[in-house]
Formats: C-alpha cells, sequence, structure tokens
C-alpha cells in the first residue's frame, strides 16, 4: 500500500512538474513570437518586393496567437500594412521593384482596391519598375495589377473581366416557412437594408441607388485601367460585354489585357533582367511580413494620431454581434478619443472610418465623442471602403472629410426592424398564450403577438425622432440647412466622388492626404503618425474566450462561401440594437 501511495504521489508530482515546464515553455514561445515580429529586418541592395495578392483583405490585421499556435491560420492581410510597405519600397534605396503576384484575393471593398493602387502608382513615381503575373486574375487582381508596367500570364491562365453585378439575397418566404416575420418602421425611401428580411426583391429606389454606385465604381475601374493599358474605355467595355474571361489567351495579347505569356521560371529570367544580375543568381525577395519589420523613414515633430474605427457599430462589448468580426463598440470608441482629447502630446486627430454603420444610439455616442474631441484639437475624418449610415453619423462633426471615389457613403436615414415569431410560436408549435396587465402598453414588445397599429404608429413616432437628429447631425456638421440635407438623405446611398458634388465630404483624397490635412489645420511643420487603438495584446487574446470560437467562424466562412454574411447576421439578429443605422450589411458586388 505504502508503494502504491509513493507511486502515485510521485506520479502526481511529475505531472505537476510537467505542466509547469511546459506552461513555462509556452510562455517563453509567445515571448519570442512577440520579440522576433517588432524586430527589424534588414534590407539587401538590389532586392525586390514580392506583394502576394492572396488572402482576405481588412481594413486591419491582427495577428490571432491562439490560431497561429494551433497551425490554423488563414491568409489575412491589412490595407494598413499593405499601404505602409509599398510606401517603405518606394522610400528604401536598395529595393529596386515590386513584383505582383495574383492569387485567390478577397478583398473588403473596392475602394480598398482602389487604395492599393493608387499606392502603386505612387511608387512608380519614384522610377522604380513593377513587375506582375499571374496563372489568372480574377476581375479584382487584375485591376489593381493593370497598374504594372509589365503583365504577364500563364499561358493557359485567364484574365477575369466582365464587369460589376449585383445579386441580393431575399429571405421572407424562408423565415415565413418557419412563421417568422419582421416589422419595419423606417425613415426614407431609399432605406434598403431591411429589404434582406421584409421583401420578395429590391425595391425601386433602392435599384435606382444600386445601380447608381456599381455604375459608379465601373467607370472608375474602367478609366484607371484604360489609363494605365492605354486601351479604350469603350473597348474594356466591348471585352466585358463579350466575355473575355474565357478567351484564348493569344488573344488576351491582341487586346493589350496583358503584355505576354509566360511561365514562373520566365518571369524570374526577366526580373533578373531588371535586377542587371545572372541567370543563375537568386533574386533577393522581400515578403509583406517582412516589409511590416523594415524600418521606414524616421518621423519627427508633433504627434498626429490615426483612430482606426471600422466594422459594425454596436453599444458594448457583450452587445449587438458576436465578437469574431472586428466592431466599432461605442463604450470602448469614447473612452479612447476622450483620452486623444486630454492627450497633449497628441495635436490633432485622424479618424479613419470603414464601416457601413450600426446601432442608432452608438452613433449617437460617437459623435458626441468625436464632437468633444474636435472642441479640444483639429478632427479629420479618412473614410474606407464605407462610411455609411452610422459610419457617415460618426464622421459627420469633423473639420474636414476625405473620401476615396468609390467609398460608400451617406445613406442618412434609420430604422427599427422587429422580428415576430408568434406565428412559429403559436401555429407551428401550438404554444398558446393568454395576457393579464394593469395598463393599456404594459404588453407592449410581447412575443405573443405582433405589435397592433396603434404600438406600430408610437414606433413610427420614435424613429422618426431619431431621424430628425441623425438629419441635423448632418446639417451642423457639413454647414448646411436641414431642408438641403433632407434632398441628399431619405436613407441613399452616394459614392465618394458624388459625395463631393453635394457637400457630403470635402475632398477625394487617401489616408495620407487626411494627415497632411490635419496637420495642416494643427499649423505643424513637422509631424509623426502614430496608429491607435493597439493591436490587442498576445495575453488578452489567450484569456478571451472568443478565440476559441475563431477557428470554427473561419472555416464557417471559407464553407458557405457568400452565404455567411446572412447566415451570421440572421445569427446574431437577436443581439442587435433594435434602431439601425445601416447599410444592407452585403451589397453583393461580383
Amino acid at each position: 500500500m505504502k508503494d502504491f501511495i509513493k507511486y502515485v504521489f510521485a506520479t502526481v508530482t511529475g505531472i505537476i512538474v510537467f505542466s509547469l515546464i511546459m506552461g513555462i515553455l509556452f510562455v517563453i514561445s509567445l515571448v519570442g513570437l512577440a520579440a522576433s515580429s517588432a524586430s527589424s529586418v534588414p534590407v539587401e541592395d538590389n532586392s525586390v518586393f514580392t506583394l502576394m495578392l492572396s488572402g482576405q483583405v481588412n481594413e486591419r490585421a491582427e495577428e490571432d496567437i491562439i490560431a497561429l499556435l494551433n497551425g490554423q491560420v488563414t491568409e489575412n492581410l491589412g490595407l494598413d500594412d499593405i499601404i505602409a510597405s509599398i510606401k517603405k519600397a518606394k522610400d528604401n534605396e536598395n529595393i529596386k521593384g515590386i513584383y505582383l503576384e495574383s492569387g485567390l484575393f478577397s478583398i473588403d471593398t473596392p475602394a480598398s482596391a482602389h487604395a492599393i493602387r493608387e499606392a502603386l502608382l505612387d511608387f512608380k513615381k519614384s522610377g522604380k519598375w513593377i513587375i506582375a503575373y499571374g496563372d489568372s486574375y480574377t476581375q479584382t487582381t487584375y485591376y489593381i495589377c493593370s497598374v504594372a508596367d509589365k503583365v504577364y500570364l500563364n499561358p493557359q491562365g485567364m484574365v477575369d473581366w466582365h464587369g460589376l453585378a449585383s445579386n441580393p439575397m431575399f429571405l421572407k418566404d424562408l423565415l415565413a416557412k418557419f412563421g417568422v416575420k419582421f416589422q419595419l418602421c423606417k425613415v426614407g425611401k431609399y432605406k434598403s437594408a431591411p429589404e434582406m428580411m421584409t421583401a420578395d426583391g429590391m425595391s425601386e429606389p433602392n435599384r435606382e441607388q444600386v445601380t447608381a454606385y456599381m455604375t459608379g465604381i465601373w467607370k472608375v475601374m474602367l478609366k484607371d485601367v484604360s489609363e494605365s493599358r492605354k486601351i479604350s474605355v469603350d473597348s474594356l467595355n466591348a471585352y466585358a460585354d463579350r466575355f473575355i474571361t474565357l478567351a484564348n489567351q493569344p488573344d488576351l495579347v491582341k487586346m493589350k489585357m496583358v503584355d505576354k505569356l509566360m511561365y514562373t521560371d520566365e518571369v524570374k529570367g526577366e526580373i533578373k533582367k531588371l535586377l542587371k544580375i545572372d541567370a543563375d543568381d537568386h533574386i533577393k525577395q522581400l515578403s509583406i511580413s517582412d516589409m511590416i519589420n523594415v524600418k521606414g523613414k524616421k518621423e519627427k515633430g508633433e504627434e498626429i494620431a490615426v483612430y482606426y474605427a471600422y466594422g459594425e457599430i454596436i453599444d458594448s462589448e457583450t452587445g449587438d454581434l458576436t465578437q469574431q468580426e472586428h466592431n466599432i463598440v461605442a463604450t470602448t470608441v469614447c473612452k479612447d478619443l476622450e483620452k486623444l482629447a486630454e492627450d497633449d502630446d497628441v495635436k490633432a486627430v485622424v479618424l479613419r472610418v470603414n464601416s457601413p454603420g450600426g446601432s442608432a444610439y452608438a452613433s449617437e455616442q460617437i459623435w458626441h465623442a468625436v464632437t468633444n474631441l474636435k472642441a479640444k484639437k483639429p478632427v479629420v475624418v479618412s473614410m474606407g471602403g464605407y462610411a455609411a449610415s452610422g459610419g457617415y453619423y460618426i464622421s459627420c462633426a469633423a473639420n474636414y472629410i476625405y473620401t476615396e471615389p468609390t467609398t460608400i457613403t451617406g445613406s442618412i436615414g434609420i430604422f427599427g426592424m422587429f422580428p415576430d415569431i408568434s406565428g412559429l410560436l403559436t401555429d407551428k408549435l401550438g404554444i398558446k398564450f393568454d395576457e393579464v396587465k394593469t395598463n393599456k402598453h404594459a404588453a407592449f414588445g410581447t412575443i405573443a403577438r405582433p405589435f397592433n397599429e396603434e404600438e406600430m404608429a408610437l414606433l413610427d413616432q420614435y424613429i422618426g425622432r431619431g431621424y430628425e437628429l441623425f438629419r441635423k447631425r448632418v446639417a451642423d456638421g457639413r454647414k448646411l440647412s436641414v431642408d438641403a440635407v433632407e434632398e441628399i438623405a431619405q436613407g441613399r446611398v452616394w459614392l465618394g466622388n458624388d459625395a463631393l458634388g453635394i457637400k457630403l465630404v470635402d475632398a477625394i483624397g487617401s489616408l495620407d492626404d487626411a494627415v497632411k490635412k490635419a496637420a495642416q489645420l494643427a499649423k505643424l511643420n513637422e509631424y509623426k503618425t502614430a496608429s491607435y487603438p493597439a493591436p490587442t495584446d498576445w495575453m488578452d487574446q489567450i484569456m478571451s474566450v472568443t478565440n476559441k470560437e475563431s477557428y470554427l467562424d473561419e472555416q464557417m466562412r471559407a464553407t458557405l462561401g457568400e452565404y455567411y454574411e446572412p447566415f451570421h447576421y440572421i445569427k446574431g439578429i437577436n443581439k442587435q440594437s433594435a434602431i439601425q443605422a445601416r447599410l444592407p450589411y452585403f451589397l453583393h458586388i461580383k
């Protein structure tokens, strides 16, 4: 018996010691990982920056430590990292050119693709070269790569060039099969966000605005490709109509869509010629991860804060949606902006907005925080892919607003969408309800029945007051009359180029342009930038429960493809704030 106890004790002690050692090694590995990511990467002379256009591009990329340790990482690129890397490559005399390789590339919005393309055009001003190659090009990757000095294609590859299409999804009849319907209160005839749940197809006002902004995006793409490839706009439109995606490859060369058909080893030979090295020499390459850790030009002077606000606007961290997507959390953003307002070292703030909107309550809170910040120092907004509805709400108080040409903005409107599951409960499941109440509206919002006519009238009044407040915020911020705002409001979505003419924005420009404007307003001759908020600390990621779900969510996205967003939306709809200032979540441009 004594030997048994001794062996058990020794075994337990061994397990504890082993666990402690593994825990220490785990922490050391994480510290090493963090330290390695922060180390500077040297750049050898005659190097090439290789930018792989593959994976998912979002406004910012945050490293998922848990997924990384589990080997469960999908390619996730940050637009900020891509543009910063291109800028570093331009400024670094040891980097002679950029090699673009087209792959399976998914980008959040057309405006983000335009921003990358503009950064590449700026790179070419240095006199350095850009070479592009692909086994095939999607329409988006071709749009970006068309800026290159030479565009090469696999001899058996394809160039997808077909124009733009939108195929919104409508779930009303599906929900009806389960006895579920949505009751709607909205202001703005163009406010189309609820249509997915309440309609069978696009309303005419929605069709009008979708046609307008898609046509505007396509015009920008045609113009840019035409200028770079020296192909007329009429020819590019004709190519799209002929669906040259399936064209014979030599014909693509005749059309000037590509310069030459080549295999990978032959492209390497072309790059070696540009680098003036021998055919058997090794090409010195830097990846995007290398470029992130390459030192850029040293900035000096006063600080301009660049605050990134991207994703859905929600009330709190435990609020509207699951936390697997990046959100603009009102409670957090308001605290952050208050700190920037009180920080004497920060002389101006650029608010980088990429949001389709969300909670009207949260949007009002952030608008208030921006207003307080503006009272102490200049605030300039840089609009990314979206700055619409709630995204525009939080932008309109700024001193100055920049937009990309293809930014989706405006959508000044508000709605409330309330699920009625009484049909599911009563007709499908056979649940019966009764009612006793002390006051007329004591049962307001009960799941036992839909809203009655009087209750809907009360909700309409409430939503109407929210719209009037939104409209006034825009009028005050943009120095317009309420009547002038009403003419461009009604929930209407505008493209950045069009928003300029109706005074919703002040100029077309990039994030860099917004930073320069902030420096001008703050009267700074020299300045440096700092990005906020800081990336999530690796220890916080380990302690966070949500990381346990991130891999499953990634796999669900990969499996469902374009159907993921509707699924994700339905899954979290009961967690959303009832009153919304937001775009249709899915624009479905392909």
